[in-house]
């Protein structure tokens, strides 16, 4: 899965935007003004998204090109490494999750405001 494919996948979800907080390299995904995905842009090859922790060591325990988020904190973020051998289903998946514990994590009135659009 490459990089305009995971941010098509990314600004497909409800809400979602992309910007440069950091730097003009990290690519960061947000929903709500919350992070739920960055990417390098420069060097492409892995992007870090948000799991629930149990989730995220199974999948760590599973998947070698999963490992603890770098950058981040490793309890609750994973680095999901893409030239390596996973399914673009399960990349989808772990993007699909952190989007969800994201939205969930926003105010009753924020997810309301978002939900009517």
């Amino acid at each position: 899965m490459d990089l305009e494919k995971i941010r098509e996948y990314c600004l497909s979800k409800l809400a979602a935007t992309e910007g440069f907080p950091f730097d003009r390299q990290t690519l960061v995904f947000k929903v709500g003004g919350k992070m739920f995905a960055l990417i390098d842009i420069e060097n492409p090859f892995s992007v870090n998204v948000k799991c629930e922790p149990e989730k995220a060591i199974e999948l760590r325990e599973h998947h070698q090109a999963i490992l603890p988020g770098y950058h981040m904190s490793k309890k609750h973020w994973n680095t999901i490494q893409l030239n390596q051998d996973l399914s673009h289903q399960l990349i989808m998946n772990c993007l699909d999750h952190s989007y969800q514990l994201v939205f969930q994590s926003l105010s009753k009135k924020t997810r309301g405001e978002i939900e009517i659009r």
